[in-house]
């Protein structure tokens, strides 16, 4: 393998490490820093603090050539190019909060700007950002130092994938030495027509596109999210069945089928905020996206849907209990951010509802999030007893469930598929009353199913 150009890596989050894991696999000598210092030594003794398929055997095959240190001496001494990905939160107004990325560009000392140094932006910024940071450099004798937007595509639970065989790569730059540095990193991934032995496609462009690249495929990615949501909505009114609707709405090419499951709505930390940044930064410019407004409303109100559901079925909620089966905000990750699992289990007990959870993996992150929640040792442990089942993530595990023994197990019959990723004939088989989102009318065999078996009395399916 020929010798490749060593990185560093500020921030050691999820990007952070998945960038880290990524580039050490394709061969370079990565230089991670963090102000975290209980995070570093942990990662120096091999534990990793997120929960993400595949980092960890990475960071483990490639322990000898990524380093972690609070200090940026290391990175700066060996490494040109340094990965910017720290956190940028929303703020209460909604902007993205970039107070971590100012800290990175202080804390550069104006003895080490030189013109072999460059900055490449893989945490979302606002569109703007690379051009106040080129004045900020400007302004304090650090002019020297390059700038690059390369924004990451990576989704929680296959982000070790997403790095290896991404579909497009996208880097922002002046045109100088910097974004030819960055695309030759990134050669083995790229498509035959770069030479490349991977398939991805290279976008290379101007610094402002290329944030605004990110920003607009996560706020289309959440609109088509909310459109399909509105259509279950409608179709719960008319008896139609979402998931016939989107499997024949996917097979139009201009609409594709991604993005189009129907649901209690997105969650996680990239489309709550980007979403939610880019209305904001439309808004500070002067322009009031509407669309957007539309998209975060339907999002919010789409989670709240689910106890209008229990009400209907429970009827009075004050004294019930429901199981919620998931709480991270999506499977195969321990990430509670926007997970809809916070405002559904606020809202029922607000509600006067008992409400015990479970979730395989993100357990401890919910804990800190939602201390007094009551927290189930396992699925079966969580339906015991529980008037109604809620189905908030998908993790394999319980799609997989016996659902005779929950039957056997809960008190009431009511399970709410909040993913429709559940088979309503088998649930209705149970002896267990089916409702998913927007399936009106495909649910109907499975109710009737549950309905003959409750009319059967204690000699039926049900104990």
């Amino acid at each position: 393998m020929p010798q490749r150009e060593p990185i560093g890596v500020i921030g050691t989050g999820y990007v952070g490490l998945a960038t880290a894991a990524g580039f050490a696999e394709l061969g370079s000598e990565v230089f991670c820093v963090d102000i975290d210092a209980d995070k570093i030594q942990s990662l120096r003794e091999g534990e990793v603090p997120i929960y993400e398929p595949g980092i960890e055997q990475l960071l483990a095959k490639h322990s000898t050539r990524i380093h972690f240190s609070t200090d940026a001496s290391n990175a700066l001494e060996h490494a040109r190019l340094l990965f910017v990905a720290v956190g940028t939160p929303p703020t209460h107004s909604g902007d993205a909060d970039l107070t971590a990325v100012h800290q990175v560009v202080d804390s550069i000392p104006a003895a080490d700007a030189s013109s072999r140094h460059a900055l490449v932006m893989k945490s979302t910024v606002p569109c703007g950002t690379g051009a106040s940071i080129t004045r900020t450099f400007a302004a304090t004798d650090k002019a020297a130092v390059a700038y690059v937007s390369c924004p990451e595509f990576l989704k929680e639970g296959t982000a070790v994938d997403d790095f290896l065989y991404p579909d497009r790569v996208v880097v922002g730059d002046a045109g100088d030495w910097a974004g030819d540095a960055v695309v030759e990193l990134y050669r083995p991934l790229l498509g035959p027509e770069h030479q490349g032995a991977g398939s991805a496609a290279l976008v290379r462009t101007d610094i402002a596109s290329a944030e605004m690249i990110k920003l607009a495929a996560n706020a289309f990615l959440a609109t088509k999210i909310s459109f399909i949501n509105e259509i279950a909505n409608v179709c719960e009114e008319v008896g139609a069945d979402v998931v016939e609707v989107a499997r024949g709405m996917g097979l139009d090419e201009r609409i594709g089928p991604k993005f189009l499951q129907a649901g209690i709505g997105y969650g996680g930390s990239c489309f709550t905020k980007d979403v939610s940044a880019l209305k904001l930064l439309a808004g500070n410019s002067g322009y009031h996206f509407l669309l957007l407004a539309a998209v975060i409303e339907v999002n919010e109100l789409q989670k709240r849907r689910v106890v209008a559901k229990l009400q209907r079925h429970l009827g009075a909620l004050p004294g019930k209990r429901v199981a919620l089966l998931g709480l991270a905000f999506k499977p195969h990750t321990d990430d509670m951010r926007g997970a809809a699992s916070l405002v559904l289990a606020a809202r029922l007990a607000a509600e006067g509802v008992h409400v015990r959870a479970f979730d395989p993996v993100a357990e401890e992150r919910a804990r800190t999030l939602m201390p007094d929640l009551d927290y189930a040792t396992s699925a079966m442990d969580a339906v015991a007893g529980a008037d109604a089942t809620v189905l908030v993530t998908e993790w394999p595990e319980f799609l997989a469930l016996d659902w005779g023994e929950v039957a056997a197990a809960m008190a009431g019959t009511l399970v709410v598929d909040g993913r429709n990723a559940l088979t309503a004939d088998v649930i209705g088989a149970a002896g267990l009353r089916y409702e998913g989102i927007g399936r009106a009318a495909a649910h109907q065999p499975a109710l009737r199913a549950a309905d003959e078996a409750m009319a059967a009395g204690p000699e039926g399916v049900r104990a």
